[in-house]
């Protein structure tokens, strides 16, 4: 069978398991195999063959065990992962995010992996930071995730355009926003950047501000939001000065999808996205775009964590034993290495760093090394608030549409994003002396 063949096929075999989510659980059959089931959290045509490769490496290594695997969009997987909950049909293994970390958390769904994790091989293998933005995003309750991915923000640029304008790859704000003017034509209809007016533009300008600001947290020592900080502000004003002068008049609704389809049009030069586009801008435009990390403010530059993705363990599955060694087994150095190489994000196990494929990878490497880094200012992001993803999302995405078509400014969205986080934060404080 041709290699579009089995893809195909493994795409069609994955889309068939997503309505076979009811029928989670473990057992063993008569011939003492124990069977136990992994839900994939971001089910599809480019991710499921790599799970099924790997699943059928573990068997091999593992005869006895036997793996079911079910298939569940990224878009499904909450209400998917909050239905099996209710209806006490978890899954014994689950992808999960850190995003999503805090609400399975609260319904009290996963087990705790800090003794088996003490006792693994695995132990001091896997990044300490990203161990550590796993703890941050369960509230600081322990690991109830064993960090599998890490990702960050990157700008994808066009070389070659660059390279045309006579532009080196800017190192500031200041830097990208003289690029952005110099690369925009409108008569063309090019413009030198892009910005996320719609959804996800929440998450995207806080990351950009605090990059700018350099600030090292989201609150100070008496929960206050930081949010609203002076220099947060400054870059939320240059940013949302972009829109219409270096910037199509889209992009005030336009969300990832649309920009990246702009970039890839010629239309657009810089796009700010994550490392997970990165099969995607590469195969579009080849050796004809590159990425750097979120350029610095006057006062140095900081990092807001991205989700980290992982495995969890949930606290129904009958056959702990057989899960946890498949959890082992997905983050081992070979099985870690192999899946982070074809998504093209950062590996968990740091053994994989030495991999031929990670030192040659540019930006992605290039992120790692930022984000292990112990002089990098990493900035926890408090997903672990049940009012979260209301104040990032419902709340702040429209509030910040509004910013860009001057209905309001810079420092009244922040100040409303900094109120609301603070509120939040203090009741969250309350309900957990």
């Amino acid at each position: 069978m041709s290699r579009t063949l089995r893809t195909t096929a493994a795409a069609l075999a994955a889309l068939g398991l997503l309505t076979a989510c009811g029928s989670s659980g473990a057992s063993s059959d008569a011939g003492g195999r124990t069977s136990i089931t992994f839900w994939d959290n971001n089910a599809g045509p480019a991710r499921t063959p790599l799970y099924q490769k790997l699943i059928a490496d573990f068997e091999k290594a593992n005869p006895t065990i036997t793996v079911k695997y079910v298939g569940v969009t990224s878009a499904e997987v909450a209400e998917k992962y909050n239905t099996a909950i209710a209806s006490g049909s978890t899954p014994d293994v689950g992808g999960v995010t850190t995003a999503l970390l805090a609400s399975l958390t609260a319904q009290k769904a996963l087990a705790p992996l800090d003794e088996l994790y003490a006792k693994s091989a695995l132990n001091g293998k896997v990044s300490a930071n990203f161990l550590e933005i796993s703890r941050s995003a369960s509230g600081g309750k322990g690991l109830y995730q064993l960090p599998s991915s890490g990702n960050q923000d990157v700008i994808w640029y066009r070389t070659d355009k660059f390279k045309e304008a006579g532009l080196a790859t800017p190192r500031t704000w200041d830097e990208l926003f003289a690029a952005a003017a110099k690369l925009t034509d409108k008569g063309k209809n090019q413009y030198g950047f892009t910005l996320r007016g719609g959804s996800g533009s929440g998450f995207q300008v806080l990351s950009e501000a605090y990059a700018y600001s350099g600030l090292t947290a989201m609150f100070d020592a008496s929960g206050k939001s930081t949010v609203d900080d002076p220099k947060n502000i400054a870059l939320i004003e240059k940013i949302a000065a972009q829109y219409r002068t270096t910037t199509p008049e889209a992009d005030v609704s336009n969300a990832y999808p649309q920009m990246l389809a702009q970039f890839q049009a010629n239309q657009v030069m810089m796009v700010h996205h994550n490392l997970g586009s990165t099969r995607d801008v590469k195969t579009a435009l080849g050796d004809k775009v590159a990425g750097f990390l979120l350029p610095a403010g006057p006062d140095g530059t900081s990092v807001l964590a991205n989700p980290v993705d992982g495995f969890s363990l949930f606290g129904k599955s009958k056959n702990k034993d057989a899960a946890w060694k498949f959890i082992e087994f997905l983050d081992s150095h070979e099985s870690n290495s192999y899946w982070n190489q074809n998504v093209g994000q950062i590996p968990a196990n740091t053994e994989a760093y030495a991999d031929e494929w990670y030192t040659a990878s540019g930006i992605t490497k290039q992120a790692g090394d930022s984000l292990n880094s112990t002089a990098t200012k990493l900035v926890q992001p408090p997903v672990y608030l049940p009012q979260y993803s209301k104040i990032t999302k419902t709340d702040a995405e429209p509030a910040f549409q509004k910013v860009l078509l001057g209905k309001t400014s810079a420092a009244e969205f922040a100040k409303s994003v900094a109120d609301a986080f603070t509120k939040a934060q203090a009741d969250y404080r309350a309900k957990n002396r």
